[in-house]
Formats: structure tokens, sequence, C-alpha cells
């Protein structure tokens, strides 16, 4: 049997796995809440995260949101990841009660990392945060 060449439990970093869900076309001071969720997690040095969009979905309130073409979007699930620092998350979790938000979020333990790199060189695999968007 063929062994992995690299023990990739040891390799990564451990970190978490930080959701949020929420409606597409909710806003917070006239943007998009999960663009502000991006641009925010881009200002505490996050390397990354993603918005993804969900074809239907439903809430705590039990109302089915589903897509149809001759709809305009607007109450879609919107999905928004990070996996980072449980530091780096906390920090967000943070900015997101001060500026008087309420999301879903969801915390999950993950081990993370790059490809192609020794484990003492992860960090510097991230490229650096470039720019403070507003």
């Amino acid at each position: 049997m063929n062994q992995p060449r690299r023990d990739w439990k040891t390799h990564g970093m451990e970190g978490v796995f930080l959701r949020f869900i929420l409606h597409e076309n909710r806003k917070h001071k006239g943007r998009l809440v999960y663009d502000w969720l991006l641009l925010k997690a881009r200002t505490l040095g996050i390397h990354g995260g993603s918005a993804f969009h969900g074809i239907a979905g439903f809430g705590r309130h039990g109302v089915l949101h589903e897509q149809h073409f001759w709809e305009l979007a607007g109450d879609l699930p919107v999905e928004v990841r990070f996996i980072c620092s449980e530091n780096e998350a906390n920090k967000l979790l943070d900015a997101v009660e001060d500026a008087g938000l309420s999301l879903f979020y969801v915390i999950s333990p993950a081990r993370y990392g790059v490809t192609g790199v020794q484990q003492t060189e992860q960090a510097g695999a991230m490229p650096p945060v470039k720019g403070e968007p507003q």
C-alpha cells in the first residue's frame, strides 16, 4: 500500500472555519452585508474569505426561499466563509457585534495549510494583506 509522502496532520496549521449565513439583499450602512464582512475581514488581516450564493434555503422563521428564473435576486441565502485562526475569528465576531449586526454564524475546528511548502514556511506562503478598505 502506498504511504503518503508527507504527514499532512502535522503539516497544516490549526484554526477555525467561520461561516456566516444571511440573506443576499441584507445591507449595513448602504453596503451588502456579505461585502461588508469580506472587507472587514481583510482589514483585520484575515488572509481570505469567500461568499457563496445558495439556490434555496430557510431560516429560523421557516420560510422557504427559492430562486426562480423570473424573480429578481434578493432573499436567497448567502454563506460567507473564512478559514483563519481562532483569534482572527473572534476579532471578526467582535467587529460584527460592534457594528450592531445580528448574524447567524457557525465556528468549526479546521486544519489548513498550503501544499508545496514545508510546515515551517506556511505563514510566509500566505500572501500579505494589501490596502485597508474602509
